[in-house]
């Protein structure tokens, strides 16, 4: 845990990403890198709701700023937006289970992602806690 972890605050982006299939991207700020999820239907907004997260590639702390157009033929295509952004404290971080509090501008709160086995590698399910 880097000492930026240590001391709590983090950053978090939830990207709008009007790619060929409209979704969202949730990126969490951890070990120099964003940690990131494609979630179809975006995060849930009531207590018990739960949404598909597809776990992707890790990407650079920079690109947490990003809006703009990614280029025709290139991968993700399309336009990205920022929904939301703001902080984050880990509550807990395992290969089992992440829970995190937020600290943004529309999503507040503490939100659980653990893998959804049933439904393959890499799929994970996002929750609000209530």
């Amino acid at each position: 845990m880097s000492p930026k972890e240590a001391g709590g605050l983090l950053r978090f982006v939830l990207h709008e990403h009007f790619a060929k299939h409209h979704h969202f991207d949730f990126r969490l700020e951890r070990d120099g890198v964003l940690k990131s999820w494609a979630v179809p239907k975006g995060l849930p907004e009531k207590a018990g709701e739960r949404r598909l997260a597809i776990a992707v590639e890790d990407h650079p702390e920079d690109y947490i700023g990003f809006e703009g157009t990614i280029p025709e033929g290139e991968y993700g295509a399309g336009e990205v937006k920022i929904a939301d952004a703001g902080t984050y404290t880990t509550v807990t971080w395992s290969d089992t289970k992440i829970e995190v509090t937020l600290a943004g501008r529309r999503f507040s709160g503490t939100y659980v992602l653990v893998p959804f086995a049933k439904a393959g590698e890499g799929q994970w399910l996002v929750l609000k806690k209530g």
